[in-house]
C-alpha cells in the first residue's frame, strides 16, 4: 500500500550572492593586478592612476571580506582567496566579453544607422557643391543628438576665441581643450556640445571647446592661431599645462597635433597628453586608404581634396605644422599619445601610420582600434556601445597621463 505521506525533502542552501556593490572594473581591476603582480604596470594596462587602482583594489577586498593580494615594499602575490578569485572571474570576464560581442554582431543595424547618419555629407557634390550647403548637412548630423542631462554649457571668450565651456559642475576647471572635425571647413562648437558633454562627463573634467575659425574664409594658420589663444587662455586660467589633455576628431585630431608642434616650436609649456579620435592627418595624400564594403561609410577623397586645398590656399606642405607624416622627428619630445580608430574606418592608415612614426620618434603612444566600420564613430557615443567605450577609455587614458606628469612634478 502505498504511503500517501509525502517523504520529507532535503533542503538545500543557497550559497550567498554577491554583493550588489561589486561591479566590473573592480574585478577587471583585480585580474589586472593578480595577472601583472605589479600595481604600476596594471594601472598603466587600465589606464588609471595608482591611487585609483589601488582603492578599487581595496574596495572590492572590503566587499568580498576577505585580502585577495599580499603587498610589500617589493612585491604583490596572492592569498589563496586571490588564486581562488582570479580562475572563476577570468571565466567570468571571458564569457561576458565573448556575449557582449555577440549581442554587437547580431545588432549591426547600430553600425547602419551610423552610415546613414553620414550619408547627407558623404553624398555632397565635391565639385561644385556649395561649401554652406555642406556645412548645414554636418550641422543637421550633429543636431540629432543631445548633450548628457547633466551638463551644463556656458560661453566664454578663451584669449579672444568665442568657445564654450561645457561641465557638469560649474566649480570645475577646465583641463580638457577639444578640438572639433569638420574639415577645417565646417563643424561649431555649437554642434559639439553632445560629444563635448560626454568626455566632460567620463573625464570628470570641464571641457573647453574653441569654435576656430573655418577655411575657406579663414585659411591656415587662422586655425591653428585660434587653438593656441584658446590654449594660453586655460594656461592664464592657472591650470597646470600637465594637467591639460588636447583632444580632437579627424581634422580636429590633426589640429591637436598642428597646435602640439606650435606650442613645441615656440617652447610653451607642454599639455600633459594628446587624445586623438579617428585622425585625418595625411593632407598630403601619401598613404592609400581603405575602402569599405559600403560607400556611404566614408567621406569621399573627392570631399577631402577640396576641404584641404581651402584650408591651405596654397600654402607649402613642407611645414611640420601641416604635415607632421611627412617630418616625424618633429614629434619627437612631445607628451604621451592616445590614438583611438575603427577597423573599417577607411583612415585607419593614417592612424596606424600615426602611431608608428610617433614610436619611432621617441613618443609613449597607446593605438586603439574599435570594430566599428565608420569615420568618426565618437559622435555615436548615445548609441553606439564601441564609442561609448572608447570615450571611457579615453577619459582613463587622460587620467592616467595627467597623474603621471603631475607624480613626476612632485617627485
Amino acid at each position: 500500500m502505498a504511503n500517501d505521506r509525502e517523504e520529507p525533502q532535503g533542503r538545500l542552501l543557497a550559497l550567498p550572492q554577491a554583493p550588489d556593490a561589486i561591479e566590473l572594473r573592480h574585478l577587471r581591476a583585480f585580474v589586472a593586478v593578480a595577472e601583472e603582480l605589479n600595481f604600476g604596470r596594471a594601472a598603466t594596462r587600465l589606464y588609471l592612476s595608482q591611487p585609483a587602482l589601488s582603492r578599487q583594489i581595496s574596495g572590492l577586498e572590503r566587499l568580498i571580506g576577505c585580502d585577495l593580494l599580499r603587498r610589500s615594499t617589493h612585491r604583490v602575490e596572492l592569498t589563496l582567496a586571490g588564486e581562488a578569485l582570479l580562475d572563476r572571474v577570468r571565466v567570468l570576464l571571458t564569457d561576458l566579453d565573448e556575449a557582449v560581442s555577440a549581442t554587437r554582431s547580431v545588432g549591426g543595424e547600430l553600425s547602419g544607422r551610423a552610415a546613414r547618419l553620414w550619408a547627407p555629407v558623404a553624398a555632397w557634390n565635391a565639385d561644385d557643391g556649395d561649401l554652406e550647403e555642406l556645412s548645414a548637412a554636418y550641422e543637421g548630423l550633429l543636431a540629432r543628438f543631445s548633450p548628457p542631462p547633466e551638463i551644463q554649457i556656458r560661453p566664454v571668450k578663451a584669449g579672444g576665441v568665442p568657445s564654450l565651456l561645457v561641465t557638469d559642475q560649474p566649480e570645475r576647471p577646465a583641463t580638457v581643450l577639444y578640438l572639433h572635425g569638420g574639415g577645417y571647413v565646417m563643424g561649431s562648437a555649437y554642434g559639439y556640445r553632445p560629444m563635448a558633454g560626454a568626455l566632460s562627463a567620463a573625464t570628470e573634467s570641464a571641457v573647453l571647446v574653441p569654435d576656430y575659425r573655418l577655411a575657406p574664409e579663414h585659411p591656415f594658420p587662422a586655425a591653428v592661431d585660434d587653438a593656441l589663444r584658446a590654449y594660453l587662455w586655460l594656461l592664464d586660467q592657472g591650470t597646470d599645462s600637465r594637467r591639460i589633455a588636447i583632444c580632437g576628431d579627424s581634422s580636429g585630431a590633426g589640429l591637436a597635433v598642428s597646435l602640439m608642434l606650435h606650442i613645441k616650436r615656440r617652447k610653451l609649456p607642454s599639455p600633459g597628453c594628446l587624445a586623438l579620435l579617428c585622425p585625418w592627418v595625411d593632407l598630403a595624400y601619401t598613404l592609400p586608404e581603405e575602402t569599405p564594403d559600403d560607400p556611404q561609410l566614408m567621406v569621399t577623397d573627392r570631399l577631402m581634396r577640396r576641404c584641404v586645398d581651402q584650408y591651405l590656399a596654397g600654402h607649402s606642405l613642407h611645414d611640420p605644422v601641416v604635415n607632421p607624416l611627412g617630418f616625424a622627428e618633429e614629434l619627437r619630445g612631445i607628451p604621451p599619445m592616445l590614438i583611438q580608430a575603427g577597423t573599417g574606418d577607411h583612415l585607419l592608415p593614417q592612424a596606424e601610420h600615426l602611431a608608428d612614426r610617433a614610436r619611432q620618434n621617441g613618443v609613449e603612444v597607446t593605438l586603439e582600434l574599435y570594430p566599428v566600420a565608420t569615420h568618426g564613430f565618437h559622435l555615436f557615443w548615445s548609441f553606439l556601445p564601441e564609442a561609448q567605450q572608447a570615450i571611457e577609455q579615453a577619459a582613463r587614458f587622460i587620467a592616467a597621463a595627467t597623474d603621471d606628469w603631475n607624480a613626476v612634478a612632485s617627485g
